[in-house]
């Protein structure tokens, strides 16, 4: 747990108003929490910083929040009204009520394709867990059955499987780049062909799953893209099918998902995102041919000192009058059903 800010470098130097609250002398934002505890030096040499409980929050002009646990929609835009940018920690916007913000003269940033390459690499690594059975088989040896029962099952191997990737943004087209290593024959789910892409092009979800050993999702959440892997997608996918998914839990229906595994409609699957996290059903926790971590592909120490450096630039630039270095506006591809892949 994260403690946010109780004072400022301005309030640090004997800086303060009337009523004890920190003076303004460097640009404010108000700060909902911090990814980081290491983010808190750094943000505090550059800007004011305000807690929520602040009297000055009401005034604040740009915020900072965590795509994971703040929601900016109508209420908190009222909560906030001075409110005229905000950055995202995030590369995803489903948590942001887009056109409200464009309505009232918000400027939105996100941390553009900052996480692209470690998603991707995360996407890959749940991948080869699943077909191996890695933690399968770590957790065979730690409990003693490598002496007592003997060999583990085999996995299968990942060459030269189909694969099929939900929304080739950019970190689909990165989890494409990978796999092409291992030789897997890659298609992709998109609302038209991709330009200079050789990739197959497969405009129906259900002939992408008929077509693959193995779906990735790796689309934004949009009403469109809510729950596309249901149990008919699932049941095109086969008996030998795996599914990972990097993108957002509601992606998946998340009850038939359980089903299907029960059932052994599939094989397995890698799941880095929930539809309610942190629960997650039991019956997933119970599956040894599902692998679950805690929606981290993200996060590296490398990854989350480039975001403060994007956040920081953006705030800089909102504050000079200058565009945004990473801006989301309201009827780009984040948010308008015509392109949410």
């Amino acid at each position: 747990m994260y403690a946010l800010p109780t004072h400022t470098a301005a309030a640090e130097a004997g800086s303060a108003t009337s009523d004890g609250s920190p003076s303004l002398e460097l640009p404010p934002i108000l700060l909902f929490r911090p990814l980081s505890d290491a983010w808190l030096p750094v943000l505090s040499a550059k800007f004011t910083l305000i807690s929520p409980s602040s009297p000055l929050s009401t005034s604040a002009r740009a915020a900072l929040i965590s795509a994971a646990y703040d929601r900016v929609d109508t209420a908190l835009l009222d909560q906030y009204p001075s409110l005229r940018c905000i950055v995202s920690s995030g590369a995803g916007v489903n948590h942001i009520n887009l056109e409200e913000c464009k309505r009232r003269g918000v400027h939105v940033a996100n941390v553009g394709e900052t996480h692209s390459r470690n998603v991707a690499d995360y996407a890959v690594g749940l991948l080869i867990d699943v077909m191996r059975r890695i933690t399968m088989s770590d957790q065979y040896v730690r409990n003693g059955l490598w002496v007592t029962q003997g060999d583990h099952p085999l996995g299968s191997k990942l060459g030269g499987k189909r694969v099929g990737i939900v929304g080739l943004g950019s970190i689909g087209y990165a989890i494409a780049k990978r796999l092409k290593a291992f030789e897997c024959k890659i298609s992709y789910l998109s609302r038209k062909p991709k330009p200079n892409v050789n990739y197959k092009f497969i405009s129906n979800i259900n002939d992408l799953a008929t077509e693959s050993d193995i779906l990735i999702v790796s689309c934004l959440l949009t009403k469109e893209t809510h729950h596309i892997i249901n149990r008919q997608v699932l049941q095109a996918l086969g008996k030998e099918g795996i599914i990972i998914n990097i993108g957002r839990g509601a992606h998946i229906d998340e009850a038939e998902l359980v089903q299907s595994l029960l059932q052994g409609e599939i094989k397995g699957a890698g799941l880095d995102v929930y539809e309610n996290e942190p629960n997650i059903p039991k019956e997933l926790i119970k599956l040894e041919n599902v692998v679950l971590t805690p929606h981290q592909a993200v996060f590296t120490p490398e990854a989350m000192a480039e975001v403060l450096q994007i956040c920081i630039a953006n705030f800089e630039a909102f504050f000079a009058g200058k565009p945004l270095v990473t801006p989301v506006v309201a009827d780009c591809c984040c948010c308008q059903s015509k392109s949410w892949f």
